[in-house]
Protein backbone atom coordinates (compact mmCIF):
# COMPACT_ATOMS: atom_id res chain seq x y z
CA UNK A 1 0.00 0.00 0.00
CA UNK A 2 1.34 3.42 -0.94
CA UNK A 3 1.53 6.35 1.46
CA UNK A 4 -1.21 8.08 -0.54
CA UNK A 5 -3.52 5.05 -0.26
CA UNK A 6 -2.81 4.74 3.46
CA UNK A 7 -3.61 8.42 3.99
CA UNK A 8 -6.87 8.02 2.04
CA UNK A 9 -7.94 5.12 4.26
CA UNK A 10 -7.34 7.24 7.34
CA UNK A 11 -9.59 10.04 6.10
CA UNK A 12 -12.84 10.03 8.09
CA UNK A 13 -16.01 9.48 6.09
CA UNK A 14 -18.05 12.70 6.32
CA UNK A 15 -21.39 12.45 8.11
CA UNK A 16 -23.05 14.34 5.26
CA UNK A 17 -22.70 13.38 1.60
CA UNK A 18 -24.13 16.79 0.63
CA UNK A 19 -23.72 19.96 2.67
CA UNK A 20 -25.33 23.01 1.06
CA UNK A 21 -24.86 26.52 2.40
CA UNK A 22 -26.78 29.65 1.31
CA UNK A 23 -27.45 28.32 -2.19
CA UNK A 24 -29.20 30.84 -4.43
CA UNK A 25 -29.90 30.20 -8.11
CA UNK A 26 -31.32 32.40 -10.86
CA UNK A 27 -32.57 31.53 -14.34
CA UNK A 28 -31.93 34.91 -15.90
CA UNK A 29 -33.84 37.31 -13.66
CA UNK A 30 -36.05 34.59 -12.11
CA UNK A 31 -34.82 33.33 -8.75
CA UNK A 32 -35.52 29.60 -8.36
CA UNK A 33 -33.66 28.83 -5.10
CA UNK A 34 -33.46 31.01 -1.99
CA UNK A 35 -30.74 30.59 0.66
CA UNK A 36 -30.95 26.79 0.65
CA UNK A 37 -29.17 25.30 3.67
CA UNK A 38 -29.42 21.55 3.40
CA UNK A 39 -27.51 18.51 4.63
CA UNK A 40 -28.06 15.02 3.22
CA UNK A 41 -26.76 12.18 5.37
CA UNK A 42 -24.19 9.76 4.07
CA UNK A 43 -25.48 6.30 3.06
CA UNK A 44 -29.18 7.11 3.45
CA UNK A 45 -32.14 7.45 1.08
CA UNK A 46 -33.54 10.97 1.23
CA UNK A 47 -36.62 12.07 -0.71
CA UNK A 48 -37.53 15.58 -1.86
CA UNK A 49 -41.18 16.51 -2.16
CA UNK A 50 -43.06 19.67 -3.02
CA UNK A 51 -45.33 21.10 -5.74
CA UNK A 52 -44.17 21.50 -9.33
CA UNK A 53 -41.84 24.45 -9.76
CA UNK A 54 -40.75 24.55 -6.12
CA UNK A 55 -37.06 23.99 -6.94
CA UNK A 56 -36.61 20.25 -6.32
CA UNK A 57 -35.19 19.35 -9.73
CA UNK A 58 -33.25 22.62 -9.87
CA UNK A 59 -31.54 21.68 -6.61
CA UNK A 60 -30.83 18.17 -7.85
CA UNK A 61 -29.27 19.49 -11.05
CA UNK A 62 -27.14 21.89 -9.05
CA UNK A 63 -25.56 19.00 -7.16
CA UNK A 64 -23.98 17.59 -10.33
CA UNK A 65 -23.65 20.97 -12.06
CA UNK A 66 -25.95 20.20 -14.98
CA UNK A 67 -27.45 23.68 -14.64
CA UNK A 68 -24.17 25.17 -15.80
CA UNK A 69 -24.93 24.10 -19.35
CA UNK A 70 -27.52 26.88 -19.45
CA UNK A 71 -25.66 30.14 -20.05
CA UNK A 72 -28.29 32.23 -18.26
CA UNK A 73 -28.01 30.42 -14.90
CA UNK A 74 -26.28 32.21 -12.02
CA UNK A 75 -25.40 30.45 -8.76
CA UNK A 76 -24.26 31.75 -5.38
CA UNK A 77 -23.40 29.74 -2.28
CA UNK A 78 -21.68 26.38 -1.92
CA UNK A 79 -22.43 22.68 -2.23
CA UNK A 80 -19.98 20.29 -0.57
CA UNK A 81 -20.09 16.71 -1.87
CA UNK A 82 -18.17 14.31 0.36
CA UNK A 83 -16.48 17.27 2.01
CA UNK A 84 -15.42 19.20 -1.11
CA UNK A 85 -17.11 22.28 -2.56
CA UNK A 86 -17.99 21.21 -6.11
CA UNK A 87 -18.21 24.86 -7.18
CA UNK A 88 -14.64 25.58 -6.14
CA UNK A 89 -12.73 26.92 -9.20
CA UNK A 90 -10.13 24.17 -8.85
CA UNK A 91 -12.65 21.32 -9.08
CA UNK A 92 -12.82 19.51 -12.44
CA UNK A 93 -16.32 18.91 -13.76
CA UNK A 94 -15.44 15.38 -14.89
CA UNK A 95 -14.52 14.48 -11.30
CA UNK A 96 -17.86 15.81 -10.07
CA UNK A 97 -19.68 13.64 -12.61
CA UNK A 98 -17.71 10.57 -11.45
CA UNK A 99 -18.78 11.11 -7.85
CA UNK A 100 -22.36 12.14 -8.60
CA UNK A 101 -24.49 9.97 -10.88
CA UNK A 102 -27.94 11.01 -12.09
CA UNK A 103 -31.03 9.09 -13.19
CA UNK A 104 -33.76 10.99 -15.04
CA UNK A 105 -37.56 10.76 -15.21
CA UNK A 106 -37.62 8.68 -18.36
CA UNK A 107 -35.06 5.92 -18.93
CA UNK A 108 -32.39 7.07 -21.37
CA UNK A 109 -30.30 4.03 -22.33
CA UNK A 110 -27.91 4.57 -25.22
CA UNK A 111 -29.04 2.93 -28.52
CA UNK A 112 -26.23 0.37 -28.25
CA UNK A 113 -25.95 -3.06 -26.65
CA UNK A 114 -26.73 -3.71 -22.99
CA UNK A 115 -23.07 -4.61 -22.45
CA UNK A 116 -21.76 -1.44 -24.07
CA UNK A 117 -24.18 0.68 -22.03
CA UNK A 118 -22.62 -0.67 -18.84
CA UNK A 119 -19.08 -0.09 -20.09
CA UNK A 120 -19.73 3.36 -21.54
CA UNK A 121 -18.95 5.46 -18.45
CA UNK A 122 -16.01 3.24 -17.50
CA UNK A 123 -14.45 3.71 -20.93
CA UNK A 124 -15.19 7.43 -20.82
CA UNK A 125 -13.43 7.93 -17.50
CA UNK A 126 -10.66 5.34 -18.00
CA UNK A 127 -7.20 6.83 -18.31
CA UNK A 128 -6.60 7.68 -21.95
CA UNK A 129 -10.19 6.76 -22.81
CA UNK A 130 -9.09 3.35 -24.08
CA UNK A 131 -10.97 0.07 -24.16
CA UNK A 132 -11.15 -2.31 -21.21
CA UNK A 133 -9.49 -5.71 -21.01
CA UNK A 134 -11.99 -8.43 -21.95
CA UNK A 135 -11.87 -10.22 -18.59
CA UNK A 136 -12.15 -7.00 -16.62
CA UNK A 137 -15.00 -5.81 -18.84
CA UNK A 138 -16.94 -9.04 -18.28
CA UNK A 139 -16.53 -8.67 -14.51
CA UNK A 140 -17.67 -5.04 -14.59
CA UNK A 141 -20.76 -5.88 -16.64
CA UNK A 142 -21.78 -8.80 -14.44
CA UNK A 143 -21.16 -7.00 -11.15
CA UNK A 144 -23.09 -3.91 -12.23
CA UNK A 145 -26.06 -5.88 -13.53
CA UNK A 146 -26.13 -8.09 -10.43
CA UNK A 147 -26.14 -5.00 -8.22
CA UNK A 148 -29.33 -3.72 -9.89
CA UNK A 149 -30.91 -7.21 -9.85
CA UNK A 150 -30.88 -7.44 -13.66
CA UNK A 151 -28.16 -10.00 -14.41
CA UNK A 152 -30.34 -13.13 -14.45
CA UNK A 153 -32.82 -11.48 -16.83
CA UNK A 154 -30.33 -10.21 -19.41
CA UNK A 155 -27.17 -12.34 -19.13
CA UNK A 156 -28.05 -14.27 -22.31
CA UNK A 157 -28.79 -11.18 -24.40
CA UNK A 158 -26.03 -8.73 -23.53
CA UNK A 159 -25.42 -7.96 -27.22
CA UNK A 160 -29.05 -6.95 -27.79
CA UNK A 161 -29.91 -3.26 -27.97
CA UNK A 162 -30.70 -1.76 -24.58
CA UNK A 163 -33.72 0.04 -26.07
CA UNK A 164 -35.41 -3.37 -26.48
CA UNK A 165 -35.71 -3.80 -22.71
CA UNK A 166 -38.88 -2.99 -20.80
CA UNK A 167 -39.07 0.48 -19.22
CA UNK A 168 -38.40 -0.99 -15.77
CA UNK A 169 -35.35 -2.86 -17.09
CA UNK A 170 -34.14 0.24 -18.94
CA UNK A 171 -34.30 2.32 -15.76
CA UNK A 172 -32.39 -0.33 -13.83
CA UNK A 173 -29.83 -0.40 -16.64
CA UNK A 174 -29.44 3.37 -16.41
CA UNK A 175 -28.63 2.97 -12.72
CA UNK A 176 -26.22 0.10 -13.48
CA UNK A 177 -24.47 2.25 -16.10
CA UNK A 178 -23.41 4.67 -13.34
CA UNK A 179 -21.86 2.07 -11.05
CA UNK A 180 -18.56 1.12 -12.79
CA UNK A 181 -17.03 4.53 -12.00
CA UNK A 182 -18.02 4.04 -8.33
CA UNK A 183 -20.00 7.21 -7.59
CA UNK A 184 -20.57 8.22 -3.98
CA UNK A 185 -23.96 9.78 -4.64
CA UNK A 186 -26.95 8.84 -6.80
CA UNK A 187 -29.44 11.56 -7.75
CA UNK A 188 -32.82 10.42 -9.03
CA UNK A 189 -35.31 12.81 -10.62
CA UNK A 190 -38.75 11.15 -10.63
CA UNK A 191 -37.19 7.80 -11.63
CA UNK A 192 -40.52 5.95 -11.56
CA UNK A 193 -42.74 8.48 -13.35
CA UNK A 194 -42.70 6.48 -16.62
CA UNK A 195 -43.18 3.09 -14.94
CA UNK A 196 -46.28 1.06 -14.12
CA UNK A 197 -46.96 0.02 -10.49
CA UNK A 198 -45.02 -3.24 -10.87
CA UNK A 199 -42.01 -1.43 -12.34
CA UNK A 200 -42.23 1.21 -9.62
CA UNK A 201 -42.19 -1.47 -6.94
CA UNK A 202 -39.15 -3.11 -8.54
CA UNK A 203 -37.18 0.16 -8.61
CA UNK A 204 -38.13 0.96 -5.01
CA UNK A 205 -36.91 -2.48 -3.92
CA UNK A 206 -33.67 -1.77 -5.74
CA UNK A 207 -33.23 1.51 -3.86
CA UNK A 208 -33.36 -0.37 -0.56
CA UNK A 209 -30.80 -2.85 -1.90
CA UNK A 210 -28.45 0.04 -2.75
CA UNK A 211 -28.99 1.82 0.58
CA UNK A 212 -25.77 2.07 2.55
CA UNK A 213 -23.57 1.42 -0.47
CA UNK A 214 -24.62 4.76 -1.92
CA UNK A 215 -26.22 7.97 -0.74
CA UNK A 216 -29.47 8.38 -2.68
CA UNK A 217 -31.41 11.61 -3.15
CA UNK A 218 -34.72 11.08 -4.93
CA UNK A 219 -37.19 13.71 -6.17
CA UNK A 220 -40.76 12.45 -6.28
CA UNK A 221 -44.31 13.79 -6.57
CA UNK A 222 -45.63 10.51 -5.21
CA UNK A 223 -46.32 10.92 -1.49
CA UNK A 224 -46.74 7.18 -0.97
CA UNK A 225 -43.41 6.56 -2.66
CA UNK A 226 -41.63 9.16 -0.53
CA UNK A 227 -43.01 7.48 2.57
CA UNK A 228 -42.18 3.94 1.41
CA UNK A 229 -38.81 4.51 -0.18
CA UNK A 230 -36.92 7.03 1.96
CA UNK A 231 -35.52 7.40 5.46
CA UNK A 232 -35.45 11.20 5.54
CA UNK A 233 -37.65 13.64 3.66
CA UNK A 234 -37.25 17.25 2.54
CA UNK A 235 -40.24 19.48 1.75
CA UNK A 236 -39.62 22.43 -0.55
CA UNK A 237 -41.94 25.30 -1.41
CA UNK A 238 -41.28 28.29 -3.67
CA UNK A 239 -37.54 27.69 -3.84
CA UNK A 240 -37.05 27.29 -0.10
CA UNK A 241 -36.60 24.33 2.23
CA UNK A 242 -39.57 24.37 4.59
CA UNK A 243 -38.91 21.17 6.50
CA UNK A 244 -36.36 18.35 6.68
CA UNK A 245 -37.02 15.43 9.00
CA UNK A 246 -37.18 11.67 9.34
CA UNK A 247 -39.73 10.51 6.76
CA UNK A 248 -42.11 8.91 9.26
CA UNK A 249 -41.95 11.97 11.49
CA UNK A 250 -42.73 14.33 8.62
CA UNK A 251 -45.71 12.31 7.45
CA UNK A 252 -47.15 11.71 10.94
CA UNK A 253 -46.28 14.92 12.82
CA UNK A 254 -45.06 17.63 10.42
CA UNK A 255 -43.80 20.77 12.12
CA UNK A 256 -45.15 23.29 9.62
CA UNK A 257 -48.67 23.92 8.37
CA UNK A 258 -47.39 24.22 4.78
CA UNK A 259 -45.96 20.70 5.02
CA UNK A 260 -49.18 19.32 6.43
CA UNK A 261 -51.26 21.05 3.77
CA UNK A 262 -49.13 19.61 0.97
CA UNK A 263 -48.98 16.07 2.34
CA UNK A 264 -52.77 16.05 2.86
CA UNK A 265 -53.37 17.32 -0.69
CA UNK A 266 -54.76 20.75 0.14
CA UNK A 267 -52.54 22.33 -2.52
CA UNK A 268 -49.83 21.42 -5.05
Amino acid sequence: MTAVQAAALQQPVPEYAIDTKKLNLWYGTFQALYDVDLRVRQGMITSMIGPSGCGKSTYLRSVNRINERLGYVRIEGSIDVMGQNIYDPGVELIQVRKQVGMVFQRPNPLPISIRDNILFSHRLHAKGGGDVHQGTADEIVEESLRTVLLWDKVKDRLKRKATELSLEEQQKLCIARLLPVKPKLLLMDEPCSALDPKGTEAVEELLWELRGQYTILIVTHNMAQARRASEECIFMLMGKVVEHALTEQMFVTPLHKETSDYIEGRYG
